[in-house]
């Protein structure tokens, strides 16, 4: 059953008031492949543009992204997460990798706020990037693991 299709098959917000708040955590990734065009602008573990910082300013905007979950996706509880964290990293193959983890004691999980931080980051990155070529692929955004709630989950 889906969770969030009522007992009419209408859209319905899930229900929480019943569980119990536990400490919850999520973390997903990002992943971001730059043309060597941009990958030959890094210097040190920072690459700068004409718009400033790219890896600093996107994890600001991908924080900020996972502090409006609630806002924009539909259904999604408004959450006053404990923590988020961006983390970015250079990898071979011109591949930046951007993880978000997310945690909050609550009834409900923070796997979305984790996904849309993630996300967030990476557009940022090709926003920020886009003037220097726009043979930027964003490969692919995953849950890597959550942990509270029915059950815990890891995608290694």
């Amino acid at each position: 059953m889906l969770s969030h299709i009522d007992d009419q098959n209408n859209p319905s917000m899930v229900d929480v008031s019943a569980k119990q708040p536990t400490h919850r955590t999520a973390t997903a990734q990002s992943i971001v492949v730059l043309p060597d065009a941009v990958m030959q602008l890094i210097e040190g573990e920072e690459l700068q543009s004409k718009k400033g910082p790219v890896f600093q300013t996107a994890i600001i905007a991908g924080i900020m992204a996972a502090k409006k979950t609630g806002d924009l996706i539909p259904l999604c509880h408004p959450l006053g997460m404990e923590n988020c964290s961006i983390s970015i990293k250079l990898h071979a193959d011109n591949q930046v990798i951007i993880e978000c983890t997310a945690s909050i004691t609550a009834k409900t999980g923070v796997e979305m706020e984790a996904l849309v931080g993630a996300s967030l980051a990476a557009l940022t990155i090709y926003d920020m990037c886009k003037a220097m070529s726009h043979d930027i692929i964003i490969k692919e955004t995953k849950l890597i693991s959550k942990t509270g709630g029915k059950r815990d989950f890891n995608r290694a």
